[in-house]
C-alpha cells in the first residue's frame, strides 16, 4: 500500500489546532523538531530520524496552504517522495484533524508502513490533545474578575504557580473639593475694587496741566516738558487731583498653542511559526498634550499578508500596510496585533516601521 491514514477528533476549535500544526514550539511538543532548511528558502526539516517508521529526517516545502483548513507538504525522505495533508474539519465539539501521506516515488516496506502509520497515530490521539489542553489554559483570562474580559488574554507560565490576586485601588477626591472651595473663598475676598468714575470740575475755564504738574512735582521741568503740559486741553475738564487714574487695558497676549507631541512606536515579533509570524507594535504619546491621532506605516520585503488586527484600522497595499488609530492622551499608549502570513519558512519580521517620520524601536 502507498498511502498512510490516521485521524483524530479533537475538543478545540480548528483555529488552535492549525497553531498547533504551524508553531514551530507547539510542534515540537507534540511531534518532533522543525527547522528551516538552509540556502533553500521555503523548505523546512522535520527531526524523524528517531521516529518508528522513518529513515531520516524529512525535508519538507509547502505545495497548498488554506488557513485554517488543509495544508500539503511535498516531503522527501532518503530516496523517497510523498505527499503529506493535513485536514481540519469543524465539528459540534470542536474540529476533526486527518492526516494522510501518499507516496510519489519509492515505497515503504509493510514493516515500515506500519511504524509510520502507529508513530501518526500516536501522536494525533495522545501528545497533540495534551498540548491543546495545555495551550487553551494559556489562553484564560485568569483576571476576568476585575473589570470583565480583557481584549488580549495573558499567557501563564508552563510551570504553574498560583496567580497573585489583585487589589483594587479607591481614590478618593474629597480633599481636592475642600481645596477647590477654599481657594475660591480667597480669589473673592482678595479681588480688587472696581476703579472710581472721575469727577468733573464746575469750572468752565480750562485749568492748564502744568500747573497741577508744577504743585505735585518739586523737581524743575525742562522748558520743553513745561511748553508740553501748558498746553489746553480744549475746553475738557481736568480730573481732579483725589480721582483715581483709570487702569489701561492692556490686551493679553496670546500664547502661542503647545506643539503636537512627537509619537514613538516599539515592533516586537511575539511568535513564529510555519509561514508566518505574530508581531505587535506599541505606539506611545510621550508629550503632554494629546496627539491628533496616528498612523504607523509597516513594510515587507516580500508578498506577506496582515490579518487578525487588533488596536487599530489598517489597509494593506503591496508590501505597505498602514495602521491609524484615535488620538492619544498625554501619556497613554495603544498596542496593535497582527499576524503575518508570509510564503518563508521562518519570516523573520517586517523591512521598515514607522510612526510619522519616525522608525520604530526594536526592528
Amino acid at each position: 500500500m502507498n498511502d498512510i491514514a490516521a485521524q483524530v477528533d479533537l475538543f478545540h476549535p480548528a483555529d488552535r489546532v492549525w497553531r498547533a500544526l504551524t508553531d514551530p514550539e507547539l510542534l515540537s511538543r507534540w511531534f518532533t523538531e522543525v527547522s528551516a532548511v538552509p540556502d533553500a528558502p521555503g523548505r523546512l526539516r522535520f527531526a524523524t530520524s528517531e521516529l518508528p517508521g522513518f529513515d531520516a529526517a524529512v525535508e519538507a516545502e509547502v505545495v497548498e496552504r488554506r488557513e485554517p483548513e488543509l495544508m500539503t507538504l511535498r516531503c522527501r525522505e532518503g530516496g523517497r517522495r510523498s505527499l503529506l495533508t493535513g485536514e481540519l474539519t469543524p465539528t459540534a465539539e470542536g474540529c476533526r484533524l486527518s492526516m494522510r501521506e501518499v507516496i510519489e516515488e519509492g515505497e515503504w516496506s509493510a514493516e515500515q508502513r506500519d511504524a509510520r502509520e502507529q508513530s501518526y497515530q500516536q501522536a494525533l490521539t495522545n501528545r497533540l490533545p495534551a498540548i491543546l489542553d495545555w495551550y487553551a489554559f494559556q489562553q484564560v483570562d485568569l483576571r476576568r474578575g476585575d473589570a470583565g474580559m480583557t481584549a488580549e488574554l495573558p499567557v501563564v507560565a508552563w510551570a504553574g504557580g498560583e496567580p497573585r490576586r489583585r487589589r483594587r485601588a479607591v481614590v478618593l477626591v474629597g480633599a481636592g473639593v475642600g481645596v477647590l472651595l477654599a481657594g475660591g473663598a480667597t480669589a473673592w475676598a482678595l479681588r480688587p475694587e472696581p476703579p472710581r468714575q472721575p469727577v468733573a470740575q464746575a469750572t468752565s475755564t480750562p485749568t492748564p496741566t502744568a500747573s497741577v504738574s508744577a504743585a505735585a512735582s518739586p523737581r524743575p521741568a525742562s522748558a520743553a516738558t513745561a511748553t508740553r503740559q501748558a498746553r489746553p486741553t480744549s475746553g475738557s475738564p481736568s480730573p481732579s487731583r483725589s480721582a483715581s487714574p483709570r487702569p489701561s487695558r492692556t490686551p493679553a497676549s496670546s500664547a502661542p498653542p503647545p506643539a503636537a507631541p512627537t509619537l514613538s512606536a516599539r515592533y516586537e515579533t511575539v511568535s513564529s511559526r510555519l509561514l508566518g509570524y505574530s508581531a505587535e507594535v506599541v505606539v506611545t504619546n510621550p508629550g503632554t498634550v494629546a496627539s491628533d491621532g496616528w498612523t504607523l506605516v509597516v513594510t515587507f520585503a516580500d508578498d506577506s499578508e496582515v490579518a487578525k488586527v487588533n488596536g487599530a484600522e489598517w489597509r494593506q497595499e503591496g508590501r505597505t500596510v498602514t495602521f491609524t488609530g484615535a488620538p492619544l492622551p498625554a501619556g497613554g499608549a495603544q498596542t496593535v496585533r497582527f499576524d503575518v502570513r508570509d510564503s518563508a519558512a521562518f519570516a523573520k519580521g517586517p523591512e521598515s516601521c514607522t510612526i510619522g517620520d519616525r522608525p520604530c524601536e526594536g526592528l
